[in-house]
């Protein structure tokens, strides 16, 4: 868990709950199709999870 995460938003944020759209801001994400890279480790993996179904994640 020491690498680094590619985070592309792949879903918009327009139906899904409030607390959902947080975390995808939070991750650094503001429109679909748009990536940030961000460190691999136990807290941002718990704020992936949360949102799996609207990102992509690819190691790096």
């Amino acid at each position: 868990m020491a690498g680094k995460l590619k985070i592309t938003l792949v879903k918009s944020t327009i139906g899904a709950i409030p607390k959902h759209k947080k975390t995808v801001e939070a991750l650094g994400l503001k429109k679909p199709n748009k990536s940030v890279e961000m460190p691999d480790n136990a807290a941002i993996r718990g704020m992936i999870d949360q949102v799996r179904h609207l990102v992509k994640v690819e190691e790096i």
